[in-house]
C-alpha cells in the first residue's frame, strides 16, 4: 500500500501547476498541499467531483526529476479516513498587546518580507501581520552566498542563513510601512528595530510610531551582526536588553516587543530585564548559532557562524517558549513563537505553550506565502472538532501537563505493540532494540517476523520510533512489576 506521505513529500509543489491545469473539475495540487501539511483528512474536499479520467490526466501532466507522483493511488488511499471540511469556522481572531489580530499567523523579520510588494501579497494571502525585516541606521552589506540546507531529500531539514537586516535606507521602510497601515488597515504591522547606542533604539522606534506601526519588536538577537555591540551581542546581556527596552519605553506608546537570542543558557534573564523594562510582550527565538560544512555556501573560500532555523530548531525553541510561559515572575507577560513552523500542528503547539501567535520564515522561503492556507485550514478544523469557539481557549492549554522530571511517574510502564497487518518485516525494531536499547525484540529470519519480549522491554518506545510503517503503538499504562 502507498505510503501517502511519503508520496505526497516527493510532490515538487510546483508553481501553476501542471496536475491542476490538466484537471478540470478539481484542485489536484491544492489536495497534495492539503497531505503534505497536515490536512490529510480534508484532501479529497478539492478533488471531490474529478473523475478516474481526470485524475489519470493530471498524473499525466505531472513533472518531476525522478518518476511521476502517483496521484490516483495516492489520493484513493486517504478515502477511508477522509472527511468533508467543516461548515462550522472558529474564528481564530486573537488579541496580542491589545492589538486585534484577524489570526495568529505573522510573517518573522526576515527575507520573506523586505518591501511593500512581498508583504502585500502575504496579506493578500491571508496572513494576519508582519515582523518587516529588522530596520537599523548602518549600511548593510550582504554577503553571496548567503544562505545554506540541512536537506532531507529535497526537503530543509534546516536552514543556516548569514543575511543582516534591511538592505533599504532607513526612511525608506518606514514608508513601506506608513503604506502597508494605509492599505491595510486590518493587518498588524509591526517594526523590527536594531539600533547601535541608546538615542539609535529611541529615533528608530519613534520612527515606527509616527508611520503608525502598531507596535516595535527590538531585535537583541541577530546571531550574524558585523558590528560589535549589536544582535545577539545584546541579547545575552540583560542588563543592556533592560537599559535598551527602557529607554524606548520612554519614547513611544505603541507596545514595545523583545526578540530574544537561544543562542545563551538562561533566557528568562535577559527576558525578565525585557519584562521589568516594560516590554509588553517577548519574541522567541531568533536563530541558533550554526556551521554547515558545505563548500557550495564558502564566501570566498571562507566560512562563518550563522543562523540556524527550520523544523530542526523547533524543539529548541519551544523549550525556550515553556520557560517563559512557566516563569511566574513574567505571568503578564504575552509570548510570539518563532522556530520551526511549518504546519498548523506546529503553530497550535506553540499556542498551547502560551504564544497568541507564531512568526513563520523558513517555511514560506521553502514553500512560499501558500502554506497560510493550511494553517487556517488545519487549526479552524482543529477547533471546530474540539468544539471550540475561540483561539484563547487553546493559549497555554497545555502548560499544566508540564512538570520537573523529578515530578514524573516513575512506577508505571507503557508496552508497545506490533500490528502483524501493517508490519512489513523490515526488521528495523529488532536491530534498533538490539544495538541501541535493551535486547529486548527477537526476530524470526524465515518469517520475518519480530516479536517483544516483555520480561526484557523496559517501554522505552526506540522500536516504535524507528518503525517506517508506523507497525508499533501504544497500549494501555499500566503499573511496573515489583523487581524481586
Amino acid at each position: 500500500m502507498i505510503h501517502i506521505h511519503e508520496e505526497a513529500a516527493r510532490c515538487l509543489l510546483c508553481e501553476d501547476a501542471p496536475c491542476t491545469k490538466a484537471c478540470k473539475t478539481g484542485d489536484v495540487a491544492r489536495a497534495i498541499r492539503a497531505i503534505r501539511f497536515g490536512n490529510v483528512k480534508y484532501a479529497l474536499h478539492f478533488v471531490e467531483n474529478c473523475t478516474e479520467t481526470d485524475l489519470q490526466q493530471a498524473e499525466a501532466a505531472c513533472i518531476h526529476y525522478d518518476r511521476p507522483i502517483r496521484i490516483r493511488e495516492m489520493l484513493s488511499a486517504v478515502c477511508m479516513d477522509a472527511v468533508n471540511i467543516s461548515n462550522a469556522k472558529p474564528s481564530l481572531a486573537i488579541s496580542f498587546c491589545g492589538i486585534p489580530c484577524e489570526n495568529p499567523f505573522f510573517l518573522a523579520s526576515s527575507a520573506v518580507c523586505t518591501n511593500y510588494e512581498m508583504v502585500a501579497r502575504a496579506f493578500d494571502a491571508g496572513w494576519a501581520g508582519v515582523f518587516y525585516k529588522t530596520i537599523c541606521k548602518q549600511d548593510i552589506c550582504e554577503v553571496s552566498p548567503r544562505f545554506d540546507a540541512v536537506k532531507n531529500d529535497t526537503r530543509f531539514a534546516g536552514f543556516r542563513n548569514m543575511e543582516q537586516l534591511s538592505e533599504n535606507p532607513y526612511e525608506v521602510d518606514f514608508d513601506i510601512l506608513r503604506r502597508l497601515k494605509q492599505d491595510y488597515p486590518t493587518k498588524v504591522v509591526v517594526a523590527s528595530i536594531m539600533g547601535q547606542f541608546e538615542e539609535e533604539w529611541s529615533e528608530l522606534a519613534q520612527m515606527a510610531e509616527a508611520a503608525g506601526c502598531d507596535a516595535v519588536e527590538l531585535n537583541f538577537s541577530c546571531p550574524q551582526m558585523r558590528l560589535a555591540g549589536m544582535g545577539s551581542d545584546v541579547g545575552q546581556n540583560p542588563e543592556l536588553v533592560t537599559f535598551y527596552t527602557a529607554y524606548v519605553k520612554r519614547s513611544v506608546k505603541i507596545p514595545v516587543i523583545a526578540k530574544m537570542t537561544p543562542n545563551i543558557t538562561q533566557i528568562n534573564s535577559p527576558a525578565m530585564g525585557a519584562y521589568f523594562a516594560g516590554a509588553e510582550a517577548i519574541s522567541a527565538i531568533n536563530t541558533i548559532k550554526s556551521v554547515t560544512m558545505s563548500h557550495e555556501a564558502e564566501v570566498s573560500g571562507k566560512q562563518t557562524l550563522s543562523g540556524y532555523s527550520g523544523r530542526a530548531v523547533k524543539p529548541v525553541a519551544q523549550r525556550y517558549i515553556l520557560e517563559l510561559a512557566k516563569n511566574p515572575i513574567m505571568k503578564n507577560v504575552q509570548l510570539s513563537g518563532i522556530g520551526g513552523i511549518e504546519t498548523w500542528r506546529d503553530s497550535l503547539e506553540y499556542i498551547q505553550l502560551g504564544c497568541r501567535n507564531v512568526q513563520v520564515c523558513t517555511a514560506v522561503m521553502e514553500y512560499g506565502y501558500r502554506i497560510i492556507d493550511d494553517l487556517i485550514l488545519g487549526l479552524q478544523n482543529y477547533m471546530a472538532e474540539h468544539g471550540m469557539e475561540q483561539l484563547d481557549d487553546l493559549v497555554g492549554s497545555e502548560l499544566k501537563n508540564f512538570v520537573l522530571p523529578s515530578d514524573l511517574d516513575r512506577n508505571t510502564i507503557v508496552y508497545p505493540k506490533i500490528d502483524r497487518e501493517r508490519c512489513i518485516g523490515c526488521g528495523r525494531c529488532y536491530r534498533s532494540c538490539s544495538d541501541g536499547g535493551h535486547q529486548a525484540i527477537t526476530f524470526d529470519p524465515g518469517t520475518r517476523q519480530p516479536r517483544i519480549v516483555g520480561t526484557k522491554c523496559v517501554g522505552c518506545h526506540l522500536c516504535r520510533l524507528v518503525c517506517p510503517t508506523g507497525a508499533i503503538s501504544l497500549t494501555k499504562r499500566i503499573n511496573k512489576k515489583e523487581k524481586k
